[in-house]
């Protein structure tokens, strides 16, 4: 399975890539597509991240509650 840090800096490749050499437009869609499968992918995680996030908060809350 893919790390998230290990994306992020894949992310962070391309885009210096992208602001710091001069590319032909087909590098530079080939790169803003990788780009956006990355982003697509990091988004996801966060998203899965996060609802398991709030099942543990309320799973917290609930049995703090209960006390």
């Amino acid at each position: 399975m893919e790390k998230y840090e290990d994306l992020i800096e894949n992310l962070e490749n391309i885009v210096n890539l992208m602001e710091n050499e001069e590319l032909s437009l087909e590098e530079a869609m080939k790169n803003y597509e990788k780009g956006i499968i990355l982003c697509n992918k990091l988004y996801k995680m966060l998203n899965e991240a996060d609802g398991k996030i709030k099942i543990l908060s309320k799973s917290f809350e609930v049995d703090f509650l209960d006390e």
